[in-house]
């Protein structure tokens, strides 16, 4: 991978067939890997918690992080963390919303 990459249409809401989530990884290294999430407005995310560290930056939309601790509403340009094993999910979602998100260490693939 070269050291530096320019990735296009990270952040850009994706709309996926019927459902109402979707993910698209962007970039991948030994440290992080990096993609967009996506739910279309009044959608169910249906996520579980990640065994990495989660960094997010919202890039459209508005919706309610709810997590054990409680729930804060993002916009764009609000930027969230989650630790590993930590319980989270987007609800409340009011308008189509996507966000650019980070793991470290890389995100282990499903399955």
């Amino acid at each position: 991978m070269p050291g530096s990459l320019r990735i296009e249409g990270a952040g850009h809401f994706h709309r996926s067939g019927e459902s109402s989530t979707h993910w698209v990884e962007h970039l991948r290294s030994d440290h992080l890997s990096v993609g967009t999430y996506s739910i279309a407005a009044a959608g169910h995310d249906d996520q579980v918690p990640h065994a990495e560290d989660e960094v997010s930056l919202v890039t459209a939309g508005r919706a309610r992080l709810s997590t054990s601790e409680g729930e804060t509403t993002l916009e764009p340009g609000d930027a969230m963390y989650v630790a590993a094993g930590e319980p989270h999910r987007f609800v409340d979602i009011s308008d189509d919303f996507a966000a650019i998100v980070v793991f470290a260490p890389p995100e282990t693939p499903p399955g």
